[in-house]
């Protein structure tokens, strides 16, 4: 207080705080309400031809500091008083003391603006005003600093705090002040047997609601921050408190324990509000989904067991523990199109689940606090199979919840052997990645991750895994494709009433002899990225895509048109007119893909040209035989299982921007050469092409 106080009446740290004068005082007959109100001048930097419209040289606000020496409060109030039918700016701060230490200064601080009309400048205004606003906050520090250091200057180390004025009546002037008589107490035997002084009983006792448990839950004292939380500052140490006292006091049902509430903490830079939001969001997450539970309560489906390539593997040199995931050789549309993501995002929650149990483990083993832990992934066998767009959307989703609901929970990421293809499949999920979990990924091309500043440089020698070179037999399940047995259908997801992933982003269409489906998509910018993904469920199909200047005519909504026609197995949509022909209205940009029944493709295409383009999906008629007219008997019994030349597809599309595409090819550049090449390869191109690739 003795050096905010020097700041009046005016303060050369602050230029455009000119002068002030005082307008109002207020002292209590025993000095503890000490009210002061200044009008304070203000030399806006501000242009010049906005102070010549507003017609004002200076702006004058109204500060009111309430200082309360028996309560270690000072709140400070102002609003401004230039323009307040215009503009209405509100400010207060509040400097308060810590409830759990007294030598602690809490502050806090708020501002409000409201810019009604201000001669058309008002977004002028309201940037002049943040800037100033946010000018100040990041000075106050530093002021406040320097007068400190002026009052140690001159001798002044310590204020005494503020004591009532003892009243001593004249007819006792002679004798001696009696002392406080403070009320008897009972001290339990269990209280001197455990050596418990009289001061901490009488601490106690002053407060009888408070729980006296002398615990880590309700106390935070240095060794339980050493062994459990690690190094905090007394602001950070604060903020933890204050947000599980908060918990406590608002939050019905189980508080998360200190580590936990630190996490989320860490994650919002000890900002408490957003700590606090984002924390409650979760808490009621958890509740929603049963998550405290489903380490014992969830059972993985075998399909998880057998074929997810991922699982804990002792710990690194830190005393984190260690997850191995193999992404390369994880069949990712398998196990989505076996179990739907639904069933994935729980197993990777109880994956996280666990770890946080094997950090509370590895705290107690290792001695010191330990709250993250290190994931290793290797990609060797990664390939554009692991991009199938379903499969990246759903860790897309994956990513998204982990990050609200596990943060600072990853110390470390060690991606091993990450191949060409591998920046596509980063800027498809680094946007959703935070920046300060980005900051700890670890990226090695080839055998990289053998050499100096590689792999034992965060892991034993002795627990390194021996599919990656070491001598240590890795229990991780190998992966592998899974069996398209397991898949689920359309017929079976109605029956038991589950609803998968895939079916919201999935289109079922027919196809028929003489009536191909097709799907209009129209690109503004060139070189833009049309991808697709489609299973052919039944039949033979001939996969086509055209382009045209113009748009075709929407189809007719009659589902007995030659348009459209709506099935049970699924739409048929034509868009091509018959009366088009090919070379003049619309030209085939790429040539036909003939796709066999079972068969899934993947694929995309850099557009050339803006327009609208078609995709079509064609029903493939069998060739006859060349040296005669009659029909082979195979082309007649494929016939025959085609019922009413009937084909069906389940398909997906999707269109990348140009510059989100170009961006993907050099998001990692910087980091290994390798990726450079395949940036350049890329991102150099003008012409069109595409690459589709057929898994049987």
């Amino acid at each position: 207080l003795q050096a905010y106080e020097r700041r009046f009446p005016t303060c050369p740290l602050i230029p455009m705080f000119v002068a002030s004068d005082t307008v109002n005082e207020y002292k209590s007959e025993d000095e503890a309400i000490h009210v002061i109100e200044r009008r304070c001048k203000l030399d806006i930097d501000a242009p010049r031809l906005l102070k010549k419209i507003a017609g004002v040289d200076y702006v004058y606000f109204v500060q009111k500091n309430s200082l309360n020496r028996r309560e270690r409060t000072l709140h400070i109030e102002a609003y401004n008083e230039t323009f307040s039918n215009r503009v209405i700016i509100n400010e207060h701060c509040s400097y308060t003391v810590h409830p759990d230490n007294e030598d602690w200064t809490c502050f806090e601080q708020s501002a409000s603006l409201d810019i009604k009309s201000f001669f058309g400048f008002e977004s002028t205004v309201e940037k002049i005003a943040m800037k100033q606003y946010t000018s100040n906050i990041k000075k106050g520090k530093e002021i406040i600093e320097y007068y400190l250091k002026q009052l140690e200057e001159e001798g002044i180390t310590f204020v005494p705090r503020w004591t009532p004025p003892v009243a001593c009546k004249s007819e006792s002037s002679t004798s001696h002040p009696r002392r406080p008589v403070s009320p008897a107490i009972n001290i339990p035997e269990s209280a001197t047997k455990e050596g418990l002084n009289n001061k901490e009983i009488l601490n106690s006792s002053s407060s009888p609601s408070e729980p006296i448990t002398g615990t880590p839950d309700d106390k935070l004292d240095a060794d339980y921050i050493k062994r459990y939380l690690g190094d905090l500052t007394p602001m950070q140490e604060s903020c933890l408190i204050r947000l599980r006292q908060w918990l406590q006091e608002t939050h019905k049902g189980k508080i998360p324990k200190d580590e936990h509430i630190l996490r989320f903490l860490r994650a919002r830079d000890f900002n408490i509000d957003k700590a606090r939001e984002i924390l409650c969001q979760s808490l009621t997450w958890r509740k929603q989904h049963q998550v405290d539970y489903i380490l014992d309560t969830w059972n993985p489906p075998q399909v998880l067991q057998d074929y997810y390539a991922g699982g804990w593997h002792h710990h690194d040199k830190d005393g984190r523990p260690l997850y191995v995931l193999r992404l390369g050789q994880m069949d990712t549309k398998g196990l989505v199109r076996a179990l739907g993501e639904e069933a994935l995002l729980r197993y990777v929650l109880s994956i996280n689940e666990e770890g946080l149990r094997r950090c509370e483990e590895n705290t107690k083993v290792f001695g010191r606090p330990i709250s993250s832990w290190t994931c290793l992934v290797d990609l060797e066998g990664l390939n554009m199979r692991h991009l199938w767009r379903p499969g990246v959307k759903a860790l897309l989703r994956i990513i998204e919840v982990v990050e609200a609901n596990y943060p600072e929970t990853l110390g470390r990421l060690l991606i091993l052997r990450a191949p060409r293809v591998f920046p596509v499949l980063w800027t498809l999920v680094s946007p959703f990645i935070d920046d300060n979990t980005r900051k700890k990924f670890l990226i090695y091309a080839g055998n990289d991750y053998q050499g100096p500043g590689g792999l034992l440089d965060y892991i034993d020698k002795e627990i390194i895994p021996d599919f990656l070179g070491g001598e240590c037999m890795c229990e991780v399940p190998e992966g592998g494709l899974v069996p398209k047995s397991l898949y689920r259908t359309a017929e079976e997801l109605e029956n038991e009433d589950i609803k998968l992933w895939t079916e919201t982003i999935y289109q079922s269409a027919s196809v028929f002899k003489g009536a191909p489906h097709e799907v209009l998509i129209q690109i503004v910018d060139a070189s833009s990225v049309i991808t697709w993904d489609f299973d052919v469920c039944k039949g033979d199909i001939v996969f086509n895509i055209f382009h045209s200047k113009r748009a075709p005519q929407p189809p007719k909504k009659d589902s007995l048109g030659a348009h459209s026609i709506t099935s049970p197995g699924g739409n048929n949509v034509q868009l091509i007119d018959k009366v088009w022909q090919l070379g003049r209205d619309y030209s085939m940009v790429e040539s036909p893909l003939i796709c066999k029944e079972g068969e899934s493709v993947q694929g995309s295409h850099v557009t050339r040209w803006p327009g609208f383009y078609i995709l079509q999906w064609k029903f493939h008629s069998m060739p006859a035989c060349a040296t005669t007219n009659l029909p082979r008997v195979d082309d007649v019994l494929a016939s025959l299982q085609v019922s009413s030349h009937k084909c069906k597809v389940m398909y997906y599309t999707e269109v990348i921007g140009s510059e989100d595409f170009r961006g993907s090819m050099t998001s990692l550049e910087s980091s290994h050469s390798g990726f450079s090449q395949l940036s350049a390869a890329t991102t150099s191109s003008s012409q069109s092409h595409s690459s589709s690739m057929i898994s049987r």
